[in-house]
């Protein structure tokens, strides 16, 4: 909620980020803010279901620091699973429709492209999905951008800074559309920018995109709002 009062108006989601609980939680603030846009995803799931309790879900968590198979996700990217899928997380997001739907970190030879085609373009059709498209890193793009480019209408791709991976868009003559991960990266590479900073280099680079931002720390939600006013 202090997202959206701080002015952000699309939300990015999964069945898997908390163990449902993602979803169920987005869910209670989108029922007061119908305008809010959202994006969830397929293909990657919660071990132990989506609807466990609290409770389960932490006592999961826990045992997976003992034993990591307990808590790792489940990868199905079988078309019937999906279809069940997606009546589940419209009940968690508390609507009838899924602005962005995204197939999440598939693999091509995972997915059987034509058939998942059909049935996206019929929930276009049917109006419970506004777009579809993938979510993933660029080593996993770059079949689709090759091999099945009806699926990757819409990417949202993992980039940074430092190695620019979205740049294979760029090579197959697509622009950047959603990316992220920026903040992180320059982390990792040992980078000291101030995080205002990395946001705007990267707001530069996808000029005509969108990007993600994530954070626990509610202070940072106006930092971020005003690096946008500055932008535009």
């Amino acid at each position: 909620m202090e997202a959206a009062d701080a002015g952000f108006t699309h939300f990015d989601t999964a069945p898997y980020y908390g163990f449902g609980w993602a979803e169920r939680d987005l869910g209670k603030m989108l029922r007061q803010r119908p305008q809010i846009t959202v994006t969830t995803k397929v293909g990657i799931y919660s071990p132990g279901g989506e609807n466990a309790s609290q409770l389960a879900v932490l006592l999961r968590k826990a045992a997976g620091r003992v034993s990591p198979s307990v808590s790792r996700a489940t990868i199905d990217f079988a078309l019937s699973r999906a279809k069940s899928m997606i009546e589940h997380s419209l009940q968690r997001l508390a609507r009838d429709h899924i602005d962005l739907y995204m197939l999440h970190e598939p693999d091509l030879k995972l997915v059987q492209t034509d058939e998942w085609c059909r049935w996206l373009e019929l929930e276009v059709a049917r109006g419970r999905v506004g777009a579809f498209g993938l979510a993933l890193t660029a080593d996993k793009l770059s079949p689709f951008l090759r091999s099945a480019p009806e699926l990757a209408r819409v990417v949202q791709v993992l980039d940074s800074l430092e190695q620019r991976e979205a740049d294979c868009l760029s090579v197959s003559g697509r622009p950047l559309q959603i990316t992220y991960g920026y903040v992180s990266a320059a982390r990792a590479c040992g980078s000291d920018k101030p995080v205002p900073q990395i946001l705007k280099e990267a707001l530069e680079r996808n000029s005509s995109g969108a990007i993600i931002v994530s954070t626990t720390k509610s202070e940072r939600l106006g930092q971020y709002a005003a690096i946008l006013e500055d932008e535009t």
